[in-house]
């Protein structure tokens, strides 16, 4: 039997069970996939809330995880069994210690990855990426706002931001977490709990202001970052880790500056194989030359993932957070 973690009925973190499963053998097109870590994302504590609904209940949360193929479906070539392999993009289901796995979402891993890195990278990284290479190609000199810049998202883009050559403003929640914002290629931070963000932007910047703002927080800085923005600039709301953001009145943003304003998601920049291989390559690229490190913050055995949602949710955490099975 495989170990899960099933959810019934949404709610706190409290509804996150773990339990035996029975996992089949896979069918044709799939693995059977035996995972060594998981990582938890924020999409993990919005699917156990019900904020983004799933398809049917019960479900098994997650959708990022790296381990080794046991057995392979019918008309599998590209994949045999003993393949350390990946995925950041789903589908849903990867708090578990095996599972059946379609091949079109999985990535070979490179052999001088481990396992940690891996479960705390491919969401994050892949995020990271379509934020700063697809949505919009950041370029050297350019200075940007990142939101939560100590999260799992954050570390990865300040440091890939630094390679690029521009310039982050990092906005972060305590001193622990700027320093290690800043060692992580952050080159300005921000305690947005104690000083006004918005000031801080326009005094760092000399006015200017900043081209793009990548807020992953929503509600509690979605409105201050909108007058962070030059004019024709782009706010990016990824996410809503205080909460979904207010409604906006779209005629406010010309008095503003004309600015552009968009929800992205992953699977909209991932959605082909081609995309999909493109993220990982660069991703692996960056990670590989040393220019982004993945900082593993926390770890916990997949029966604690109640635990891992609860630090994650009280903003306890920073870097990645994953489970062990």
């Amino acid at each position: 039997m495989a170990r899960a973690i099933v959810v019934t009925e949404t709610g706190g973190p409290a509804v996150l069970i773990a339990a035996d499963v029975h996992i089949s053998d896979p069918g044709p097109g799939e693995v059977r996939l035996r995972q060594t870590a998981i990582g938890v994302n924020f999409i993990d504590t919005y699917h156990r809330s019900g904020l983004y609904p799933v398809a049917t209940l019960p479900f098994t949360p997650g959708m990022e995880a790296v381990g080794e193929i046991e057995q392979v479906g019918e008309g599998v070539t590209d994949l045999k069994e003993g393949d350390r392999v990946c995925y950041g993009n789903g589908p849903i289901g990867s708090y578990a210690s095996e599972r059946i796995m379609p091949t079109s979402t999985l990535i070979k891993v490179p052999d001088g990855l481990r396992d940690e890195q891996v479960a705390g990278m491919m969401l994050r990284g892949l995020t990271a990426w379509y934020l700063l290479r697809s949505l919009h190609d950041l370029k050297a000199g350019e200075t940007v706002l990142f939101h939560a810049a100590a999260g799992g998202v954050g570390l990865i883009f300040c440091q890939w931001a630094k390679q690029i050559g521009a310039t982050v403003i990092g906005t972060v929640g305590s001193e622990e977490k700027a320093a290690l914002a800043r060692a992580n290629g952050c080159t300005h931070t921000v305690l947005y709990k104690s000083e006004d963000f918005v000031a801080k932007v326009n005094n760092i910047t000399d006015g200017k202001k900043v081209s793009v703002v990548y807020d992953g927080v929503g509600k509690d800085t979605f409105m201050g970052s909108l007058d962070c923005l030059q004019k024709h600039g782009l706010m990016v709301s990824f996410g809503n880790a205080s909460g979904p953001p207010p409604a906006i009145d779209i005629g406010s943003l010309g008095p503003k500056g004309s600015l552009f304003v968009t929800r992205p998601t992953l699977f909209d920049y991932t959605g082909t194989r081609d995309q999909l291989e493109q993220g990982c390559r660069d991703l692996f690229r960056v990670v590989e030359s040393g220019a982004v490190k993945i900082e593993v913050g926390q770890s916990y055995g997949l029966d604690q993932a109640a635990h891992a949602h609860n630090d994650l949710e009280t903003r306890k955490t920073s870097g990645s957070t994953i489970l062990k099975t």
